[in-house]
């Protein structure tokens, strides 16, 4: 009898946002598949579009993910060999509920950035608690970087080390657009792909810009692509500081792959992140990234090499940063992709997931 999957995921399928993780669902479910697993979504919210049109998906129409899978499995009595998770916290309540209704091999897979200077004492306690309360009830936990790992078991407690493990996100790199510009060729041109919220740091790229003499503003121009609950404070603060000629908000694109290579540089002036897919496709396209010392960012961008690098909320810096860039006196020539196209691929990505079903 062939083993059924089941995956659920805190993430909302859209067709004007068709990013790395939509890859990666489709060629995890075609690869699942093919290994013979029965297998089933479960989406926060699903906007139905033939790009998914493969994949047997269940929508919890914009609800509570967790309360509405269980009780729908409970509805129905579905049972599933595997459980695995996506964006949900690593470790609660809910995988011991899955224990005891269907007793499942449970993998989650952590992606949730950790804020800027930790968690407050009463979160880390309660995280503590959590590790000891409910830890036995998850078999794998999967950081998407180095540093996602090490704070699953700084989070969670020592007794989760032996079953944490690194798998790196990862992009199909064949479909992103190589940049063949001068990179010191006016104007210079960065590109901001983000979800638009406070902890990406949106704000601080608008203010290093106000900083900088507007004399120069005639070599600068600046898109962003995304959308989220922080845009209109940052249309206010783009019209506060006199910014509407060089910045452009394009908002969500499924064709970011194709753009990206328009570019000299990406900007990404996050206070939290894993492993960022955005800087993983800046790359792939050949385009170096301008970004935060946070989360996963230095274990792929290299000071000088593949991007500049500064400390989260220094304004100063990165307005330095893109002054140096815009006046030649900082340049990146050398190509930026090659370390993607051989570490950091899709194909990659996939058997590496696949590889923790090994021993079930």
């Amino acid at each position: 009898m062939n083993k059924s999957i089941v995956i659920i995921c805190e993430y909302i399928l859209i067709p004007e946002r068709i990013g790395g993780m939509d890859r990666f669902f489709k060629a995890y479910d075609s690869a699942l598949k093919e290994k013979r697993y029965n297998v089933t979504w479960f989406f926060k919210d699903v906007v139905q579009f033939d790009y998914y049109s493969e994949l047997t998906i269940m929508s919890a129409n914009n609800n509570g993910i967790e309360s509405y899978f269980l009780e729908y499995c409970s509805l129905n009595n579905l049972k599933y060999n595997i459980v695995i998770t996506h964006f949900l916290q690593p470790i609660s309540p809910f995988f011991k509920k899955i224990k005891k209704l269907m007793n499942s091999y449970i993998i989650n897979v952590d992606h949730n950035p950790r804020p800027l200077g930790g968690f407050i004492l009463k979160k880390r306690i309660k995280n503590k608690i959590k590790g000891i309360l409910y830890s036995k009830y998850t078999d794998k936990l999967v950081g998407v970087s180095s540093y996602t790992a090490k704070h699953i078991i700084n989070d969670f407690g020592l007794h989760v080390r032996n079953k944490t493990v690194v798998v790196y996100n990862g992009i199909k790199t064949s479909l992103y657009k190589k940049q063949q510009l001068d990179r010191t060729q006016y104007p210079i041109k960065f590109v901001v792909v983000s979800h638009l919220r406070k902890s990406k740091g949106i704000q601080d790229l608008l203010l290093s810009l106000s900083q900088i003499d507007r004399e120069l503003y005639k070599n600068i121009k600046v898109d962003i692509y995304g959308d989220g609950y922080y845009k209109n404070t940052l249309l206010d603060l783009q019209k506060e500081l006199k910014l509407e000629k060089i910045i452009s908000f394009k908002g969500n694109s499924p064709t970011l792959n194709k753009l990206l290579c328009d570019y000299h540089y990406l900007i990404q002036p996050t206070y939290m992140e894993c492993f960022s897919l955005s800087i993983l496709e800046s790359l792939a396209s050949n385009v170096p990234v301008i970004t935060t010392t946070v989360g996963g960012n230095l274990e792929i961008i290299t000071n000088n090499k593949n991007g500049y690098i500064f400390e989260p909320k220094d304004i100063k810096t990165l307005a330095q940063i893109i002054k140096d860039v815009v006046l030649r006196r900082k340049s990146i020539s050398e190509n930026v992709n090659s370390k993607i196209e051989k570490e950091y691929t899709l194909d990659i990505m996939v058997a590496n997931h696949l590889k923790l079903l090994e021993c079930i």
